[in-house]
């Protein structure tokens, strides 16, 4: 007891003292009360900014600037379509003027229905003098690549599920455990409190255009064929999210256009030139007016039977293009083609696990540059080196 009263005793000492210096100091006491209160809202601030989602935060990047733009990756898919609609939705939120762009061309009867459905606006470049503004948002790529000049862009903004070293100078958000990157920007537009609407209704503030619903989940259903490969968790929310929005009748009309007859013909020369080596097969389909057709054939081939991951090449413009799929665990299609191609100067390849790509300039691939060269036999011999995990 005398212990807790010498304590007491002690706390009262200190409320006395302190009331007796504030009022022989009432300016310094007024300032140590602003001090506090400035503190305690800057704690305030900081835990809300550490809150604050990526779209908001993305949200205020764009309303920064007067005007951006969007650039897409060579040759267009829907995810990376899908994004750029999101990314000019919000900049148009915020008063931002934004330009979408792509290098390269859209030739894929599903990227071409998708583009002619939904009445966008596209602008190709083949210079970077050409893309509208100095301020440049990535997305669905991590570099930016296929036109001249790429390589001095420095983009502000880079959004992305892709492996790679890029990043933007303001916001980057690269998340390679995601199925599409259209899946990150319907995680945006739900965090910004956007509500899709009804399709037949006119989008206000704070709602989610149809066409961007619509969009968006085409790009989740494209890059996962159809929520069954290569999903996270994340895939499936924003779908659900993005579901009372979509357009029906649109979606359908993208997901299932005309097939181009060249197409066809490229699927039947990529079976009947395969060559099956255990579980892995290559075909080569020789010349192509669509190098998109390529792709498709690899889709088409690696649903034969026994077979668990195929490469297909093709030759457009003096260029082999390589798309490889893979349905085996030990085969990373990404990291095989990048293997295999790793000897021909000026040659690209990479990509996921379950998808890959590449292109062979031929010249240098018949020796030109500090290479001696190689044949398509021994470029074929090291693909199913690069699946069987020798090199």
């Amino acid at each position: 007891m005398p212990l807790a009263a010498a304590g007491g005793g002690g706390v009262q000492n200190a409320v006395d003292t302190t009331a007796a210096f504030a009022l022989e100091n009432p300016e310094l006491a007024i300032l140590a009360v602003v001090a506090l209160a400035v503190a305690a809202v800057s704690a305030s601030w900081g835990v809300q900014r550490l809150r604050r989602s990526k779209g908001h935060r993305f949200r205020r990047a764009l309303a920064k600037r007067d005007e951006i733009a969007i650039l897409m990756h060579p040759n267009p898919d829907p995810d990376a379509m899908s994004c750029a609609m999101a990314v000019d939705a919000i900049a148009s939120a915020v008063d931002t003027d934004a330009t979408m762009h792509y290098a390269g061309q859209i030739r894929h009867q599903e990227n071409r229905a998708f583009e002619t459905v939904l009445d966008l606006n596209f602008d190709r470049v083949v210079d970077a003098s050409e893309l509208a503004a100095d301020d440049v948002v990535l997305v669905d790529h991590n570099t930016p690549r296929g036109f001249s000049g790429a390589d001095s862009i420095d983009p502000f903004a880079v959004i992305d599920h892709h492996p790679g070293g890029g990043t933007g100078t303001e916001f980057t958000d690269v998340r390679t455990d995601n199925g599409a990157c259209a899946t990150i920007f319907a995680e945006y537009c739900q965090s910004m409190g956007w509500t899709p609407i009804d399709p037949d209704e006119e989008a206000g503030p704070d709602e989610l255009p149809t066409d961007v619903a619509t969009g968006l989940i085409h790009g989740i259903q494209s890059d996962t064929k159809s929520l069954t490969k290569g999903c996270s968790p994340a895939e499936f929310r924003a779908a659900a999210y993005l579901y009372s929005g979509v357009d029906q009748d649109a979606l359908d009309r993208i997901a299932n256009p005309e097939v181009d007859a060249e197409v066809l013909e490229v699927k039947a020369r990529a079976i009947t030139n395969r060559d099956v080596r255990t579980a892995f097969a290559f075909s080569n389909v020789g010349d192509v007016n669509n190098a998109d057709a390529i792709p498709q054939a690899a889709d088409e081939l690696l649903r034969l039977e026994g077979v668990t991951a195929v490469v297909v090449a093709g030759e457009k413009d003096g260029t082999i293009h390589l798309s490889g799929r893979s349905r085996d665990d030990r085969v990373h299609m990404g990291k095989t083609l990048r293997s295999a191609v790793d000897d021909i100067p000026m040659a690209e390849a990479g990509g996921h696990a379950r998808m890959g790509g590449g292109q062979i300039s031929i010249d240098h691939m018949e020796g030109i540059g500090p290479s001696t060269g190689m044949t398509m036999p021994e470029l074929t011999d090291r693909l199913f080196d690069a699946m069987s995990g020798d090199i």
